[in-house]
């Protein structure tokens, strides 16, 4: 009798601990749980931010009449993951951005050398895109953002309702691997990592940094947005300043990392000491699949298939700029975009009208 009460409690016992390391896993799981969607979009299409003309730009093809443009490589990068691009203006009314959106699965905020207080720019721009995916996601409307070097300082800087919050940084021509943090695991971005991917990029310097400013965890501790944002991993610049290399909201499925896996893939040019081997393509093309992966949980689409071929970047011829100094190998350059949305189509996910805006001509 003795004998079976003491198997009885021992099983008792490891049926006890059993549960407890069952309910340590679910409030693992939790921790980096995203919100559940059914929705699988096979097809999606992605919206990148055009942005006004940096000074070497203007110089050589400002009497051209192009006023914005879009780096070929973000392009790329987004087709390479199996999407296809619509390139979003800047220089538009609210309504412009409010119809846009509604046809896109997601947006990527790409890197430049602009300024965030130029008037009905890349940032004014950025701001009706971000309030729109904020808005979005609260009412579960599944819909990320992507920011890559300036994007990833834009969202901050948007996050921080328009504080100027970013150090002077020297990282220019810096090819680093990443500082983990100790939890980074738990983030969306990184918990479905292969483990070689994560062994590349911790330990081999493939990440490719071309920015003078940047953002530091002390930055945003100061304006309290470490509440709402999770750090995944940090730098050092050139002088051995420590700033942000990957970072996502908590809440929405907006992501921001401070380099450029774009270039790895598809840019050339020379001296830029951008790592081209195939660990550093093996690591850059995960963060395009990732990102294509949080794109294909939106359910937007546009009316037609007519329709969103007259808004793909397949309209518009990229120009050989690597040719004249660039930073870029390649550009797609537009002109100026009339303020108007004349036409009215309806939309065939709310059955609303809405107004599309008129196509630029190169």
């Amino acid at each position: 009798m003795k004998a079976q009460v003491f198997v009885m409690l021992v099983v008792l016992a490891l049926v006890s601990f059993l549960h407890q390391g069952e309910a340590k896993h679910v409030i693992d799981s939790q921790e980096r749980a995203v919100p559940y969607v059914a929705t699988v979009n096979e097809q999606p299409v992605i919206g990148i931010l055009s942005q006004e003309l940096s000074y070497l730009m203007t110089q050589n093809y400002g009497d051209d009449g192009y006023d914005s443009y879009i780096a070929a490589s973000y392009v790329k990068f987004v087709e390479g993951a199996g999407a296809r691009v619509v390139p979003i203006w800047i220089n538009q009314p609210a309504d412009y951005y409010e119809n846009i959106m509604t046809n896109l699965n997601g947006v990527l905020l790409p890197g430049g050398a602009t300024w965030f207080n130029q008037s009905n720019g890349y940032a004014d721009a950025g701001r009706h895109i971000y309030d729109i995916a904020v808005r979005y996601n609260e009412n579960g409307d599944y819909f990320p953002v992507w920011g890559t070097c300036l994007g990833f300082e834009l969202l901050t800087y948007l996050a921080a309702n328009g504080t100027e919050h970013r150090a002077h940084c020297s990282s220019s021509s810096q090819a680093l691997p990443l500082s983990f943090k100790d939890d980074f695991r738990k983030s969306r971005l990184f918990a479905g990592a292969p483990n070689d991917v994560i062994d590349i990029l911790n330990n081999e310097p493939v990440t490719a940094n071309f920015h003078q400013f940047c953002v530091t965890e002390a930055n945003l501790t100061v304006l309290g947005l470490d509440e709402d944002w999770r750090v995944m991993s940090v730098d050092r610049d050139w002088n051995g300043m420590e700033f942000i290399s990957t970072i996502e909201h908590k809440t929405y499925p907006f992501y921001g990392i401070q380099f450029h896996p774009e270039k790895n893939i598809y840019e050339w040019i020379q001296n830029k000491n951008i790592s081209h081997t195939g660990n550093a393509i093996r690591a850059a093309h995960y963060f395009a699949d990732f990102f294509l992966q949080e794109a294909r949980k939106s359910d937007h689409q546009f009316p037609s298939e007519a329709v969103l071929e007259k808004h793909v970047i397949y309209n518009y011829q990229p120009i050989f700029t690597g040719l004249k100094r660039s930073s870029f190998e390649q550009c797609y350059m537009f002109r100026e975009s009339p303020k108007v949305l004349p036409k009215t189509i309806k939309s065939k996910k709310f059955g609303l009208k809405k107004k599309t805006a008129s196509l630029l001509t190169v």
